[in-house]
């Protein structure tokens, strides 16, 4: 299999100035082209001026490329103009909001295949914050409340937007109380591996394998690969459930998981010059 060419980048939620500030670095070039989409905000009103506001926040650092591509119930994705758009796109940035709401505009576009097509062939940053985090599996989570997630039927997932496969990333983790939800996916699809983003941190996927960290948080990786027991599937609605060696990692800055090889390792650290 042919390594992924493009990096997603991802935010689970909250002040995004470092998400924003760590895009600008990625990009190294103050002509590239940034394609803001802000569907996941519900109201059309609120997406505009938030779709302005990441559009402004990016051209305060030099970006003046930067743009707000308005897709909602009364704009289609499909235009030649937006697909023209994303084939000259550098970076695409999802806001955060809805992100059953952010998918169902996306799934089954045109534009969407043409993003997907993208990110595997060519360097391409794929990135979001929030619900725009959360879509960027072929499953997402949308649904799962605390101590109930853990009960069968009150955690619920939907069809993501493939950019990825077999990864759940939950966003707002820590502040929310969503490690039951995510523990309780993974357990019912152990070939799923859990990412739970805490707030103002993220993640880096390279090669659309290695996961780095980035912000002053903690990454939740959780793997049920190698569980004993779980009734997940067998289990009536209403009932909890119960799961046996289910493995969990806490990720910083400095270290990284291998999706594929389900390894948690130290980032090597370039050597520092010697002062003479």
């Amino acid at each position: 299999m042919k390594p992924v060419k493009g990096t997603l980048i991802a935010l689970g939620g909250g002040d995004d100035d470092g998400l924003i500030r760590l895009i600008r670095s990625e990009v190294c070039s103050l002509s590239s082209r940034i394609e803001v989409i802000a569907t996941a905000t519900p109201r059309i009103l609120d997406a505009i001026n938030s779709g302005k506001a990441y559009k402004e926040a990016f051209e305060e650092l030099g970006c003046a490329n930067a743009h707000f591509m308005h897709i909602d119930e009364q704009n289609p994705a499909d235009t030649p103009e937006h697909l023209e758009r994303i084939r000259q796109a550098d970076v695409v940035f999802f806001t955060g909001g809805d992100q059953v709401r952010l998918a169902s505009f996306l799934n089954g576009t045109e534009l969407l295949r043409l993003m997907r097509h993208r990110y595997r062939t060519e360097n391409i940053i794929i990135s979001g914050t929030s619900a725009g985090a959360a879509i960027m599996s072929d499953s997402m989570i949308y649904d799962g409340y605390g101590h109930y997630s853990l009960i069968k039927g009150e955690m619920k997932t939907t069809e993501g937007c493939s950019f990825i496969k077999n990864v759940y990333i939950d966003t707002h983790f820590a502040e929310r109380g969503r490690f039951g939800r995510l523990a309780h996916a993974v357990a019912h699809d152990p070939e799923y591996v859990g990412i739970g983003l805490s707030e103002e941190t993220g993640i880096i996927i390279k090669e659309g394998d290695q996961v780095e960290v980035f912000g002053p948080g903690v990454v939740t990786v959780i793997d049920a690969s190698e569980i004993r027991f779980s009734n997940t599937r067998e289990v009536n609605d209403n009932e909890p459930i119960a799961v046996e060696n289910l493995k969990m990692h806490l990720l910083v800055h400095g270290y990284r998981y291998c999706l594929r090889e389900r390894l948690f390792q130290a980032v090597p650290q370039e050597p520092s010059e010697e002062v003479v």
